[in-house]
């Protein structure tokens, strides 16, 4: 129902910055609810990055990268973009791009874009 295709990762050093892409394709019938990224880093649960809602653009951030994120989103293309300041090596893992959809109760993934940060 929903194919997600990531771009913008890659190294960079700390205190750098990243700005990825989802772009979502998706049948007619159905229609974005809300777009956002987790991330995994090795040996570590995958967790919640951001997300934001399609339906009033309300959006959450995980606590330990408020301040330094901002996701948004283009609605006519259905994508939405992060971008990561003050980057830490802490950072670095796969992200992944997530949505939901109105009216379905499962969630779909993207491949995931790997981010390095590191001098």
């Amino acid at each position: 129902q929903v194919q997600l295709v990531e771009s913008g990762g890659g190294l960079v050093q700390p205190g750098g910055s990243l700005r990825l892409s989802c772009a979502a394709s998706l049948s007619r019938r159905f229609s974005i609810y809300a777009m956002g990224w987790y991330r995994q880093a090795p040996n570590k649960e995958r967790e919640f990055v951001a997300h934001k809602r399609w339906p009033g653009g309300s959006t959450d951030y995980a606590d330990s990268v408020k301040g330094r994120f901002t996701i948004s989103r283009d609605n006519a293309k259905n994508t939405v973009y992060l971008q990561m300041n003050s980057l830490k090596p802490d950072d670095t893992a796969v992200y992944y791009c997530h949505a939901t959809l109105a009216g379905w109760s499962g969630d779909f993934w993207g491949q995931g874009t790997q981010v390095n940060v590191s001098s």
